[in-house]
């Protein structure tokens, strides 16, 4: 087991890509905190993670909120030990057009998805950096290489989610801590069949129906990406395997992004 004995805490893991990604952890052997905005899903993760033969636990977490990160991540290595790998996954995004998108949902987005990628990576360090090793990985997008239109708020995020994972990457490289950013291509979750495709649909005048076939028409590899993708490239960075592997931010999109 890549993973074995080694604590990970997943932000966001209570649905989608976080999910996949507390399960493939646990499948490896480690000890996952499987946190959630919402506490009733970081505890039906850990259930499903349990019953498998798995070690989890739950908690509930704000990713905006310093203080309840810090008070989590003290709980966590109370009960499970000094975290080893961090998962900052949790984060929001709308589609809206530019001049529509008003300061109230712009300072949402980035506050969920960069700033809380920030508290996470501050939190994490203070635990990693007295044992001189961790993994720390961030969630970016393919929209954090590419603009895409009636997505700046998002794309701004995810953009600076690549900015910050880079510097971090240099800054505690000699301290034997690896930081690397994931950037999925549209990824089939439950959130994007009950929001995105009807978001997209009204972007591209399309039908609902219509949504999906012309976004796989646009993947080279002919698919879109599921969350077990990411959750096996985030298993990968986080193990030994990729020991000299920091920095860098690891596109799981078909070939649809190749920079």
């Amino acid at each position: 087991m890549r993973l074995q004995d080694r604590v990970a805490v997943v932000t966001g893991g209570g649905s989608g890509i976080g999910a996949a990604i507390c399960r493939a952890f646990a499948a490896e052997g480690a000890r996952v905190a499987v946190t959630d905005l919402r506490p009733e899903a970081a505890e039906q993760v850990t259930a499903e993670i349990r019953l498998a033969g798995g070690q989890a636990a739950a908690w509930s977490l704000n990713v905006a909120d310093r203080a309840t990160v810090e008070h989590a991540a003290a709980e966590i290595a109370t009960r499970f030990g000094p975290v080893d790998i961090w998962v900052n996954n949790a984060g929001i995004s709308r589609v809206i057009p530019f001049q529509e998108c008003m300061d109230d949902l712009w300072d949402l987005i980035l506050r969920v998805n960069l700033k809380g990628t920030f508290i996470g990576c501050q939190v994490a360090l203070r635990q990693m950096l007295p044992r001189q090793r961790g993994v720390i990985l961030n969630m970016s997008s393919q929209s954090g290489k590419t603009g895409n239109s009636q997505y700046a708020a998002y794309c701004a995020s995810k953009f600076g989610i690549l900015g910050l994972t880079q510097s971090l990457a240099m800054e505690f490289a000699r301290d034997g801590i690896r930081v690397n950013a994931l950037c999925p291509g549209v990824v089939l979750t439950a959130l994007w069949d009950e929001q995105h495709i009807s978001d997209y649909g009204r972007k591209r005048a399309m039908k609902p129906e219509d949504v999906r076939p012309y976004l796989e028409s646009k993947v080279p590899m002919g698919r879109l990406c599921v969350p077990e993708d990411v959750a096996q490239t985030a298993v990968f960075l986080a193990s030994d395997d990729a020991a000299y592997i920091t920095g860098q931010a690891i596109n799981i999109s078909g070939g649809s992004v190749m920079h």
